[in-house]
């Protein structure tokens, strides 16, 4: 298994955000984490990265209150938990955040070159970048233009390729497609189908059950904090209860 979970409990003071959560993703494979608002799919995404452990450390006292994480993440064969969101990265899994998130004052190119800061070949950094270009064309248009100005689909994609700058080796992607309007969510799926297909791994989390589906090989349903069902998409579709209840089909 080149990603495995065990056990992953997340809690904000008393409220369980993720209960006893366990699965796998396999290298090469495109997974899909599906759910509804509030099933615990970020919150997820979040601890893999990281972000869950370093709130944990660093937050202490806020609004957040305490925060309980459990569990053991491992990724080839290495345990994460223990290590900080940065080390991580390092590593080759990296987060993907909802709505891209840019760094907005920062043009296009300048946030795909933050993206390459633990790349010291300069000249690895520039074939990165003439790829993701080929790869998002409307980046390679906009790369002068301060990213605060991308429309969403734009910064989904500059996040995407941000993340492969790094020299990504798994990615986590979360809701790539909230707000975006259908012909827009087709193109930007499309370009996540060929990340996929140039070796990389990945773990994407998403409410458009129908685009998911399409996409992956796999399917994790979560609700409530936890995985409820797991399967092709054929299998989860013929199940009645998993299909009205969870998926809301």
């Amino acid at each position: 298994m080149y990603l495995e979970v065990n056990g992953i409990t997340v809690l904000y003071d008393r409220a369980m955000v993720l209960n006893d959560v366990s699965f796998h993703v396999d290298k090469g494979e495109l997974v899909s984490l599906v759910g509804p608002n509030g099933a615990g799919k970020s919150t997820l995404l979040r601890a893999l990265a990281g972000l869950i452990r370093w709130e944990k450390d660093t937050l202490k006292g806020t609004t957040l209150g305490k925060i309980t994480l459990e569990g053991s993440v491992l990724f080839g064969g290495e345990e994460m938990m223990r290590l900080p969101s940065h080390d991580i990265a390092k590593r080759g899994l990296i987060l993907c955040p909802e709505r891209g998130r840019p760094f907005r004052e920062m043009t296009v190119l300048e946030n795909l070159e933050a993206g390459a800061y633990l790349v010291k070949d300069k000249g690895v950094v520039k074939e990165t970048i003439d790829r993701v270009y080929g790869l998002f064309p409307v980046l390679d248009k906009r790369r002068g233009q301060v990213s605060g100005t991308l429309s969403g689909g734009e910064r989904t994609m500059l996040s995407i390729a941000r993340a492969l700058m790094s020299q990504a080796r798994f990615l986590l992607i979360d809701e790539p497609s909230v707000g975006l309007a259908p012909l827009v969510k087709e193109d930007l799926f499309s370009r996540i189908n060929q990340v996929h297909g140039m070796g990389i791994t990945i773990l994407l989390s998403e409410q458009d059950i129908g685009f998911a589906f399409d996409l992956a090989t796999r399917n994790y349903v979560m609700s409530r904090g936890k995985v409820i069902a797991e399967g092709r998409a054929d299998d989860l579709l013929a199940d009645e209860l998993i299909r009205k209840t969870y998926l809301g089909l």
